[in-house]
């Protein structure tokens, strides 16, 4: 994988250590990307290929926690064709000594933090859309489909689940039952309802929106907090509030989200990672004339 930022970048938040893992790279349509905002305004800050494509990550976020390694999202996978790939713009190996043949740059990105993939105890889907929760699973050798992660609980929304599993034709070309039901058969899905404290520290907001069922991820490093976005905002250039994806199913609800969110975020200094930034992994953000700007921290 030839990209923008690391396979693997590191840093302190308070009292925990976090890793954001690039999972790979895509390229998906700066139009639909960007919804209503003209491509004259969008292109400045986010330049596209001949087919109208930008340039984005598919960035997860593992943190050692006292509890045992928390993993926040899980990249595309490796379960897909050919075909689809090409279509999505998919770069999916990280060409490091720590990716083996049958694994993904997310695991090789665990592997060069200094752990492996058994060593995972929660994972945390911010919502089920195939570039998020596609690595959830893996195909053994014999083909079958099985939990990348074998020792750990996976954990999303109730109404999110349901949503996934009842979908329709505006929904069904972004959900692919092999990446969450083997969760559910196997007992290792944990659904949770609303705004609630995951694991110590770790707390989900719900920010609808993007689908009706999406949540963010609150970190309390104790001295410093953080917000894992998700698709509230996927990249640094969504930041100001009316930036919002054609992809959103509600998108005024997701102006409501980011409104409070970034409120709440510029009030309390918070680090903001950015799960589909190609350049930026985490920023700041400020109030300006027009609500909102990134800032570089």
């Amino acid at each position: 994988m030839t990209f923008p930022t690391p396979l693997l970048q590191t840093r302190e938040l308070g009292s925990l250590r976090i890793h954001a893992i690039q999972a790979g790279g895509q390229r998906l349509d700066g139009g639909a990307m960007f919804g209503v905002v003209p491509k004259v305004l969008w292109q400045r800050k986010i330049e596209a290929d001949e087919r109208n494509r930008i340039q984005m990550g598919m960035r997860c976020l593992l943190l050692e926690h006292a509890d045992g390694l928390v993993l926040i999202d899980t990249g595309a996978g490796n379960k897909e064709d050919q075909k689809f790939i090409d279509i999505y713009g998919m770069e999916l190996t990280a060409d490091v000594p720590e990716q083996r043949a049958d694994e993904t740059a997310l695991e090789a990105g665990i592997r060069a933090a200094g752990f492996t993939p058994e060593d995972v105890k929660v994972v945390i889907n911010t919502h089920l859309h195939f570039d998020h929760a596609g690595g959830n699973t893996r195909r053994n050798a014999d083909g079958q489909v099985v939990p990348t992660f074998a020792n750990a609980t996976y954990v999303t929304q109730a109404g999110e689940y349901a949503w996934a599993t009842h979908t329709n034709e505006r929904t069904a070309a972004s959900y692919f039952p092999p990446n969450f039901v083997p969760l559910k058969e196997s007992g290792q899905l944990q659904l949770i309802d609303g705004d609630v404290e995951i694991v110590k520290g770790i707390t989900a907001r719900t920010t609808p929106g993007h689908v009706p069922h999406h949540m963010s991820l609150l970190i309390d490093g104790g001295t410093e907090r953080a917000c894992f976005l998700g698709d509230v905002m996927p990249t640094t250039s969504h930041v100001p509030l009316a930036w919002i994806m054609g992809y959103d199913v509600e998108p005024l609800r997701t102006l409501e989200s980011k409104r409070a969110l970034l409120r709440d975020a510029a009030d309390g200094n918070w680090l903001m990672i950015f799960e589909h930034d190609a350049f930026h992994a985490w920023g700041g953000v400020t109030p300006d004339a027009k609500g909102y700007a990134y800032n570089d921290r």
